[in-house]
């Protein structure tokens, strides 16, 4: 599964193998090895060496975890949101709001 991820968030970053092997400084054929499964027991700094690379933490390649955090799109959208001067508590008022709307 850890491969299976590796790959999931490295064609998410469109990224290619050659390219995360030379910035993580994993060997390519390892990482290709990784992602189709035949090596499963990478070293913790294996894991940390491409973590960094896809900015990411650990966990998200040991554990699956449907937040890999939020995307570009969403991080702009929440400093707009910041920088607008809305509170954390109306913030909060208008999800509720929203979610009871929704039903």
């Amino acid at each position: 599964m850890i491969g299976y991820r590796v790959k999931s968030l490295r064609e998410e970053k469109k990224m290619s193998i050659s390219e995360l092997s030379t910035k993580s400084g994993v060997a390519k054929s390892y990482i290709s090895s990784l992602e189709r499964n035949l090596q499963t027991n990478p070293t913790i700094s294996v894991l940390e060496k491409i973590s960094r690379i896809l900015c990411i933490k650990v966990d998200a390649l040991l554990y699956d975890q449907s937040d890999k955090g939020m995307d570009e799109e969403w991080i702009e959208i929440m400093q707009d949101v910041m920088g607008s001067g809305i509170s954390k508590e109306e913030m909060r008022e208008f999800i509720e709001v929203r979610k009871c709307t929704a039903r």
